[in-house]
């Protein structure tokens, strides 16, 4: 019954973020029923509905006869927030969710359900400027929370340079450079990528210690050289196996001897039978791109293929991650 009634949560959710709800509810006592009513629109029956819901999803918290923000949404669904989260609910919604109701043609066809590969360069080709640039405050969002626990879980303070190969917001190497003060970073990245990321650098107030690289790591011949180790964070899934040992090949060959790669992603079990969230990711990677998320086995065979060695797995869970794999070079 979970399984079958997932979607009315999510849409539960995605549906009062549309209303902006959490954002009018920021920094007041909170509004009754009639209020919701009111202010929305809609029949007392539909509003009582609706916040009912949210407070049973832990969004909203009741008090007397008033609904206010829980504390996850004041900090997660407050429009203007540093870790506003809106954004990916809002992608996920517009972009994701419809694809995900014609998934059955995406497992007949092997292609992506969210852009025509036919008739598009790229995955965002053609979107709406607007949902991209919410997209990409969501991505940073995740990334920023997540960067935490990576921060924690994988030794950083021994790497003096660090090239954060498609780190668009820069959300990594703010953490990491805020928690490892001899650390600088580079973030290689599309233009319009590093053009969105420079605001995030300067709003950390981290520009003389991150810089900035436009490129394309599948089309350029060589990445950025002169650092001590590479991260690929949440990179890899989006791509084919051959993608991603291109990718990892270009790394190896950027990188000094003694240098580190560093893939932190969901992780498939080896054993391809779990976890859950790395298992919907990868089915989400079938609408969305033409990769998967890999095991751990994969990632190690990759790495060990190209010259590295002395191969880590370090696991962790955080809400975009659930470990690390780490190769070194000779």
């Amino acid at each position: 019954m979970a399984l079958v009634t997932g979607f009315w949560a999510s849409k539960t959710l995605s549906t009062a973020h549309e209303l902006q709800l959490f954002t009018c509810l920021s920094g007041t006592s909170g509004i009754t029923i009639d209020e919701c009513a009111a202010q929305y629109g809609m029949a007392l029956r539909p509003a009582e509905m609706l916040l009912t819901a949210c407070a049973a999803l832990g969004l909203l918290e009741r008090h007397g006869e008033h609904y206010a923000n829980s504390p996850l949404s004041e900090e997660y669904l407050v429009r203007g927030k540093p870790l506003y989260f809106g954004g990916w609910i809002e992608m996920a919604d517009r972009r994701e969710y419809p694809a995900w109701m014609h998934l059955k043609d995406a497992l007949r066809t092997n292609r992506p359900l969210t852009w025509d590969p036919d008739r598009q360069t790229s995955l965002f080709d053609g979107e709406d400027p607007t949902l991209l640039a919410t997209f990409w405050e969501a991505m940073y969002a995740l990334s920023i929370t997540t960067s935490w626990v990576l921060a924690e879980a994988v030794d950083f303070s021994s790497i003096k340079k660090l090239l954060d190969v498609g780190g668009g917001g820069a959300a990594n190497d703010i953490t990491l450079c805020n928690r490892f003060p001899q650390l600088e970073a580079t973030v290689y990245d599309l233009d319009f990528v590093c053009a969105l990321t420079k605001k995030k650098i300067e709003q950390a107030g981290l520009a003389d210690r991150i810089r900035l690289a436009e490129g394309d790591f599948l089309k350029d011949a060589k990445l950025p050289s002169g650092h001590d180790a590479i991260l690929l964070s949440k990179i890899l899934l989006d791509w084919a196996e051959a993608d991603c040992m291109a990718i990892i090949g270009k790394c190896y060959d950027a990188l000094p001897p003694g240098g580190r790669l560093i893939i932190s992603d969901l992780l498939v079990d080896d054993s391809k039978d779990g976890p859950v969230d790395a298992a919907l990711m990868s089915l989400n990677m079938l609408i969305e791109t033409w990769g998967r998320n890999y095991t751990t086995a994969e990632y190690a065979a990759w790495l060990t293929s190209v010259g590295f060695v002395d191969i880590e797995v370090i696991r962790f869970d955080a809400p975009a991650a659930n470990g690390a794999v780490i190769g070194h070079k000779r």
